[in-house]
């Protein structure tokens, strides 16, 4: 069943604005307002800033989580773990216990049985976030969104730039409303989007928790130019 998203006129929409914290990357600031969400850090440089405060982040696992179990480390609050991993070591991302929410980005190629929906469905069933990594087709994105649409955990994305940015966005939002999802994805209209009600950000942003990019302030200068908030 499709979730009815109301458009109407645009409005302010406060902290529940459809981009609050929406983008994080390795430059993005660690704010409570605005479309800067908190920065991804690697485990590993935890590991070698002892004695500091790294504050609110998301935390990238490029070590073994029982590192970051010892003293010997930066302090920080983790918003969520993300893990890169290959399909035939789903099992054992789906095993790791953590603190936080875990984001798992599956790499897959032509040899795996499981695809990229198919994935998600098996990381959700296992109450893990599914990661959707840049570079699928429409109609990968479209199948993983139909999994995600209506889950639990929601989903986290990496994009290449703005215009990828508004892909994912628009592609959700038509997911939630049972539009054409493929469509969205391909020519994503911004005006829609600047056209969500409050409570239809929040349910978008229930789905998108966050889209990690390479130039984070860039990327909401020209969201903010497209006319988003």
């Amino acid at each position: 069943m499709a979730i009815p998203l109301s458009l109407g006129v645009p409005r302010s929409r406060g902290p529940q604005s459809l981009l609050a914290e929406l983008l994080s990357g390795s430059g993005a600031a660690d704010g409570a307002g605005g479309a800067l969400g908190p920065r991804v850090v690697p485990a590993s440089a935890l590991l070698d800033a002892v004695g500091t405060d790294a504050g609110r982040i998301i935390v990238g696992l490029d070590v073994d989580p029982a590192r970051l179990r010892t003293r010997e480390q930066a302090s920080y609050e983790a918003v969520r773990f993300h893990l890169d991993c290959p399909a035939d070591q789903l099992g054992d991302a789906v095993a790791l216990r953590l603190p936080s929410p875990l984001a798992v980005f599956v790499t897959t190629d032509d040899s795996d049985e499981l695809g990229l929906a198919e994935t998600a469905q098996h990381l959700a069933g296992a109450g893990r976030i599914p990661g959707l990594a840049s570079g699928h087709s429409v109609g990968e994105v479209a199948d993983f969104l139909a999994v995600l649409a209506h889950a639990d955990v929601g989903y986290v994305a990496r994009a290449r730039d703005t215009a990828e940015v508004l892909a994912i966005l628009s592609g959700t939002v038509a997911s939630l409303r049972g539009d054409d999802v493929r469509a969205a994805l391909a020519a994503p209209d911004p005006a829609k989007l600047t056209s969500l009600i409050p409570e239809a950000a929040e349910a978008v942003r229930e789905v998108l928790l966050g889209v990690e990019v390479t130039d984070p302030a860039l990327v909401a200068r020209e969201l903010s130019d497209a006319g988003l908030r």
